[in-house]
């Protein structure tokens, strides 16, 4: 039954609800496609002893023969990524200081699991989540399906090259600076950076302030995507600044009709030349701008519309400080600053001279980018920049310190054309753009309207035909 492995999420829990094969096959098929894969390329980790995970099929096959069927999920294995707490599953985020057990689950993987699915490990994930490259002193490197001596992005990585070697049919993965749509982009697949507020988290320390980071889904289709944000979204009470309205996004996907391809799209490129991008970034986005002309949008080059140079000093600001406050509890041991990787301690020492001035300041330089943003947002219905500036770069890196002859002056500058969704609170779906000279992928950022989340995935279903001839294509298959 390996075909199994082969079937999108909506294919699997339809079948399963029909009996047409059952969840033990399923999880047979998804375990024997893990073994095959996974060595070559390291993106599941912590992975479940089989005869648990077996068990816990059959009980699934059980509540259907009892007429229970919890949701969507039902059946399917999941690894949920390395970042998030399941209970009884080890938790590291990739760090030697939080290698651990939990006791209970984070509410997304709380929800997931309450949705039927089966947690069978976990997504490989960079030391605490930081840096768009999935290594750690763990695990080691996940290797990207397309190119194995390039970096598959991160930090979803994991999750991502799971998705395109067909080891899971979905995956959550979270987002702070791109982490849900570099790797999609750098694999082939779709990752969506949900609205501000969408997909709350729980538990966390500070629910008022750390609003910059979110979970959402990963899928190779935009149906399966929007299956997973109906399972992942949703308001919760301890986290006050959640949205309501939860639910519904599949029904928006599957009412998509090509007219709702006719959109506007602002086209923001490298914004004047202020990003640096590889030779051929900006040529790939753009092939695939002009398919979804001949779908029916309009597409439309902007010039540069905001200080960008200042949006990126005000993101340096609330980075460093939400960072450095995620950071600082494991420094209160000064030996564990040995443990903890260059970048991270880096950010903790550019935020140790921040005064409360700094960040008022760049909160105010944040609303008027928002402002900004929302005025764009009224002449075109999507705004469209590539998911990195880079193509997958050598995974022995720790991350490129040069991009098309400008030097990279942080460990994340490189992949600065994600922060304007994120800073923003904006929604923002990855969509695979096509391949380059090399034979790499490269993704498409298309920003949303302010909640507008199933707007968005009703634009991005009905431009789906556009793309479909490189939707198709598979990674290399093991020798």
């Amino acid at each position: 039954m390996s075909e199994l492995t082969d079937l999108t999420a909506d294919a699997l829990s339809r079948g399963i609800a029909a009996r047409a094969f059952s969840c033990r096959e399923l999880m047979v098929a998804t375990l024997a496609r893990i073994e095959s894969v996974n060595p070559r390329h390291n993106a599941i980790v912590s992975l479940r002893d089989p005869d648990d995970c077996l068990r816990d099929a059959d009980a699934c096959d059980a509540a259907l023969d009892r007429g229970e069927r919890r949701g969507f999920l039902h059946g399917i294995p999941q690894a949920i990524k390395d970042a998030m707490s399941v209970a009884g599953v080890r938790s590291t985020l990739g760090s030697p200081l939080v290698d651990f057990v939990p006791s209970r689950d984070d509410l997304v993987a709380e929800r997931m699991k309450a949705s039927g699915a089966i947690v069978i490990g976990r997504t490989n994930c960079p030391e605490f989540g930081l840096g768009s490259h999935t290594f750690n002193e763990i695990f080691g490197t996940t290797l990207n399906p397309w190119d194995r001596s390039r970096s598959a992005g991160g930090s979803s990585g994991g999750a991502a090259v799971a998705l395109a070697t067909r080891m899971l049919a979905v995956a959550d993965g979270s987002d702070f600076m791109g982490s849900l749509r570099n790797p999609a982009g750098w694999n082939n697949v779709y990752g969506m950076r949900p609205s501000q507020g969408r997909v709350p988290n729980w538990p966390v320390v500070d629910a008022w302030v750390a609003q910059l980071s979110t979970c959402g889904p990963m899928a190779r289709t935009v149906l399966d995507l929007a299956h997973l944000l109906d399972v992942q979204a949703g308001y919760d009470p301890r986290v006050p600044l959640s949205l309501d309205g939860g639910g519904g996004f599949a029904d928006a996907v599957t009412r998509a009709t090509p007219d709702n391809a006719r959109v506007r799209i602002g086209w923001l490129a490298d914004l004047d030349g202020y990003l640096a991008m590889e030779a051929g970034v900006l040529a790939t986005c753009e092939a695939t701008l002009r398919r979804f002309e001949n779908a029916g949008a309009t597409v439309e080059s902007v010039a540069q519309p905001f200080d960008a140079a200042r949006v990126w000093d005000a993101w340096l600001v609330w980075r460093r400080w939400l960072v450095a406050g995620r950071i600082a509890p494991f420094l209160a041991d000064p030996s564990n600053r040995a443990r903890i990787k260059p970048e991270a301690l880096w950010e903790v020492d550019q935020a140790a001279g921040l005064t409360g001035g700094d960040t008022m300041r760049a909160s105010v330089a944040r609303t008027a980018f928002h402002h900004r943003m929302l005025g764009l947002l009224g002449r075109f219905d999507l705004l469209a920049l590539p998911t990195a500036q880079a193509w997958p770069f050598d995974a022995n890196l720790r991350w490129p310190r040069e991009i098309a002859g400008r030097a990279m002056d942080t460990y994340h500058r490189w992949m600065e054309t994600t922060i304007y969704a994120t800073f923003a609170g904006l929604p923002c779906i990855a969509v695979p753009a096509g391949f380059g000279a090399e034979g790499l992928p490269m993704g498409l950022q298309l920003i949303g309207r302010p909640r507008a989340d199933a707007d968005l995935l009703r634009i991005a279903a009905a431009l789906e035909p556009a793309i479909a001839g490189f939707l198709a294509l598979r990674p290399p298959e093991p020798a």
